[in-house]
């Protein structure tokens, strides 16, 4: 039986008596370690063999998981219908994780309908639960507000929430907020506190609106070199936001000063403050 049949007969036979014995909980836990291990090292097959029958017993995140692998074709035939069922017994289980693929789905329209507020739904459900990427993705919907009603203090405390967890394209965002005064009193200083944060950990926009920052003293002191030095990382980072600065910035600058610039943008980058 191929894996693909294997997964369909588990969610035809939801509700029926699972095969074998059920597993307590620490005998779940050890075999969705070794199922994360064998997904490391690329043998989905392996993992989805293990996760199977863990999500036929109701286990919400090795639905999830299988779920996922059908949305994105690791181990099995890419098949947005059964990513979409799988995804959805994870999501009413209760699983975080689950529930925020679900609105992934629900939100790129991937064998359903675009539904931007079902998305929304599942997202804010997944952030009441602590999961941080749904935290941010929240936060951009609520921000942006073509999609659902925008909501600028909703959205901040949601940025705040990823940002608290490490995400970060919820420190850019907040900076952004602070640099534009969204929901907040405009803070050139706060702005580029959480561009260093997140430009320290990779993130191409926030490098160039630090550059920005160096190069007008918004902020932080004005610094030439500072500027170049990240508005060049922003650049290889492929972000059109460090364009409108970096030939400014560049003309403003010696030789020496530039040659130095472009070795502490080849350098690993430091520990954000």
């Amino acid at each position: 039986m191929g894996l693909r049949k294997f997964f369909e007969d588990l969610r035809q036979q939801r509700g029926a008596d699972a095969p074998g014995e059920a597993v307590g909980e620490a005998q779940v836990a050890e075999r969705m370690a070794q199922a994360y291990e064998a997904a490391e090292a690329n043998d989905y097959e392996s993992a989805l063999a293990i996760w199977g029958p863990l999500a036929h017993q109701g286990v919400a995140r090795a639905q999830n998981n299988i779920g996922k692998c059908f949305g994105d074709g690791l181990g099995v035939d890419r098949d947005s219908a059964l990513a979409l069922r799988w995804l959805t017994l994870s999501a009413e289980g209760g699983d975080p994780v689950g529930q925020r693929n679900l609105a992934d789905v629900y939100f790129r329209g991937e064998g359903v309908e675009v539904n931007a507020v079902r998305a929304a739904e599942l997202y804010r459900v997944a952030a009441e639960a602590g999961d941080g990427p749904a935290q941010d993705m929240l936060s951009w919907m609520l921000v942006e507000g073509e999609m659902i009603p925008g909501d600028i203090s909703d959205a901040k405390r949601w940025a705040e929430a990823a940002a608290a967890q490490g995400i970060v394209p919820a420190m850019t965002r907040l900076g952004m907020m602070y640099h534009n005064a969204l929901g907040v009193e405009r803070d050139a200083a706060a702005a580029a506190r959480w561009w260093d944060k997140a430009a320290a950990l990779g993130d191409a926009d926030a490098q160039a609106m630090l550059g920005a920052a160096y190069q007008l003293g918004a902020g932080v002191p004005r610094d030439g070199v500072a500027a170049l030095m990240w508005l060049l990382r922003a650049q290889a980072g492929a972000s059109a936001l460090a364009e409108p600065f970096i030939h400014p910035t560049f003309a403003a600058l010696s030789v020496a000063e530039i040659e130095r610039a472009k070795k502490l943008a080849d350098l690993p980058l430091p520990e954000s403050a």
